[in-house]
C-alpha cells in the first residue's frame, strides 16, 4: 500500500530522489490546449471566455455577464447557511484575519545627517484576481485565504473566479466571498478564467496578479501569463510530512496523512521516525482505516504511488531529511518540538506538537493554507499580506547630499563609460563642498 524505506539502505538516496520527483505541468499537449486558449481570450475576449465556458462546464449561457453572480446573491447563500456552517465560516474569516493583520508592512523613512531623507512606501495593488477551484470539490477556505489578506493590505478591488460546472456551486463558496470581501464573482474556470484576468475583456477586468490553486491547466496558464501579470506560485499537488518520536497515536498519524492523500492521486504523504515498530503500528492503522474514508480510492492511489514510511536512525536525521524534502506541510508530532524548531530551514507551514493536526492549518488556525510546494519552500513562503503590497524606495537629497553623492555616482559611472550619468550627477555637485 505504501513504501518502506530506511536511510540506511544504500540505495535510499536514490528512492526518495524518485519518490519526490514531480513536474506539475510538464505536460506538452496541456501547454499546447493552454496556449491555444489564451490566445484565443487576448484576441476575441468574451466571445472566446464564453464558448470555452459553455464547452467544458455544460453551461448555456448567451453572454459573459450571465457568468457573473451580484454581491445580493452572495448574502442570500451565507443568510441561508445551517448556523454550525455560518459559524464556522465567521470564526474562520475572523482568525485569517487576525493573523494576517499582524503582517502588514509600513511605510517607514529616516534622514542622514545632511538632511538626505531615504526610506520606502508600502502600496497595496489595485486590483487582484483570486481563483478557486470547484468541479470535484468546492473549498470555500481557499476563498478566505487568498481574498482576505488582499483585503487586509488594502486592495481596492477583488475578482473572484470559480468554475461551476453545470451551473452549480456550493453556496458555501458564495458565502465565504461575502465574508471575505470579493467584490467581484464570476463563474468562470480553467485557462480561460487565468487568460481573462491576464489580458482582461469588457466583462472581466485586467487584474494586477492572479493567486490562487487550480488543475493542470491552471497552474500552465499561470505559468504562461506571468510577467504580464504577477501570480503567488505554481502549486503541484499537496504534501505532507510527519516527524514522530513514536509517542503519538497510530490513528492520528494515519488519519494526518490521509488528510493530505485524500486530496488527489498526485498527493504525498510521508511519515519519518527512528521508531521502527512506531512505523509498523502506522502502517496498521492505515490498513484499518483507509477503508473507512469516502474518498478511500483517491488516497489509496496517493499513498501507493508517492506515498512512504521513513525510518532514521535518529530524531536530528529525520529534521535533516525534513529539510532535504522541504515539503508543503511539517508535523513535528514530537515532544517539545520548540527545540527542534530552530533547525527546520524549509517548509511551507509547520505545525508543532501532538495536538497540531495540519487539517487545523487548511480551515481555522490562521496562517494561509496557500504554501509552496514541490520543494519549493527552500525559495518560497505562504501566501500573505505581503503578496499584495509593492515598495517604492524613496530618495530626497539634500544639496549637501547630492554634492557629497553625485561624486561617488560620477566616479562609478563614468567606470561604467555612460558619461550622461556621470554629468547628470556632476551637475549637483557644490565645488565649494
Amino acid at each position: 500500500m505504501i513504501a518502506e524505506l530506511s536511510t540506511r539502505d544504500a540505495s535510499f538516496d536514490a528512492q526518495l530522489d524518485a519518490l519526490l520527483a514531480f513536474e506539475s505541468i510538464s505536460d506538452t499537449r496541456v501547454a499546447q490546449v493552454v496556449s491555444e486558449i489564451i490566445d484565443a481570450v487576448r484576441v476575441r475576449g468574451d466571445a472566446a471566455v464564453l464558448a470555452y465556458t459553455n464547452q467544458f462546464d455544460a453551461r448555456a449561457a448567451a453572454s459573459v455577464g450571465e457568468l457573473e453572480i451580484p454581491p445580493a446573491q452572495w448574502r442570500a447563500a451565507f443568510d441561508s447557511l445551517p448556523t454550525d456552517q455560518r459559524e464556522a465560516l465567521e470564526l474562520a474569516a475572523q482568525r485569517v484575519r487576525d493573523y494576517h493583520q499582524h503582517q502588514l508592512q509600513s511605510s517607514w523613512q529616516y534622514q542622514e545627517p545632511d538632511g538626505t531623507v531615504l526610506g520606502q512606501q508600502v502600496t497595496a495593488m489595485e486590483r487582484v484576481g483570486i481563483y478557486v477551484p470547484g468541479g470535484k470539490a468546492s473549498y470555500p477556505s481557499s476563498v478566505l485565504m487568498n481574498a482576505i489578506p488582499a483585503k487586509v493590505a488594502g486592495v481596492d478591488e477583488i475578482v473572484m473566479v470559480v468554475p461551476a460546472p453545470q451551473g452549480e456551486l456550493n453556496p458555501m463558496v458564495l458565502a465565504a466571498a461575502h465574508l471575505a470581501g470579493v467584490d467581484r464573482l464570476f463563474t468562470v474556470g480553467g485557462a480561460q478564467a487565468v487568460a481573462a484576468l491576464a489580458y482582461g475583456t469588457d466583462c472581466i477586468p485586467k487584474v494586477d496578479k492572479i493567486v490562487g490553486p487550480g488543475n493542470i491547466y491552471v497552474a500552465t496558464a499561470k505559468r504562461a501569463v506571468f510577467g504580464r501579470v504577477a501570480i503567488d506560485m505554481i502549486a503541484g499537488p499537496s504534501e505532507i510530512l510527519v516527524v514522530c518520536d513514536g509517542k503519538t497515536s497510530p490513528d492520528w498519524v494515519a488519519m494526518d496523512l490521509f488528510s493530505q492523500a485524500e486530496h488527489d492521486e498526485q498527493a504525498q504523504a510521508i511519515l519519518i521516525s527512528p521508531d521502527a515498530a512506531f512505523l509498523a503500528a502506522v502502517k496498521a492503522s492505515m490498513a484499518r482505516l483507509l477503508p473507512t474514508l469516502e474518498r478511500a480510492e483517491i488516497a489509496r492511489q496517493s499513498l501507493a504511488s508517492r506515498g512512504a514510511l521513513i525510518q532514521v536512525e535518529t530524531l536530528a536525521e529525520a529534521i535533516a531529511l525534513a529539510n532535504r524534502i522541504a515539503p508543503e506541510h511539517l508535523e513535528l508530532s514530537v515532544d517539545q518540538p520548540e527545540q527542534w524548531l530552530p533547525h527546520i530551514r524549509h517548509a511551507g507551514a509547520i505545525f508543532m506538537g501532538r495536538y497540531t493536526a495540519e487539517a487545523l492549518g487548511d480551515y481555522c488556525a490562521g496562517p494561509n493554507h496557500v504554501l509552496p510546494t514541490s520543494g519549493t519552500s527552500r525559495f518560497s513562503s505562504p501566501l500573505g499580506v505581503y503578496d499584495f503590497q509593492k515598495r517604492s524606495s524613496i530618495i530626497h537629497c539634500s544639496p549637501a547630499g547630492a554634492s557629497q553623492l553625485g561624486r561617488c555616482a560620477s566616479v562609478l559611472a563614468r567606470g561604467e563609460a555612460l558619461e550622461a550619468h556621470a554629468r547628470s550627477a556632476e551637475y549637483r555637485i557644490n565645488p565649494n563642498d
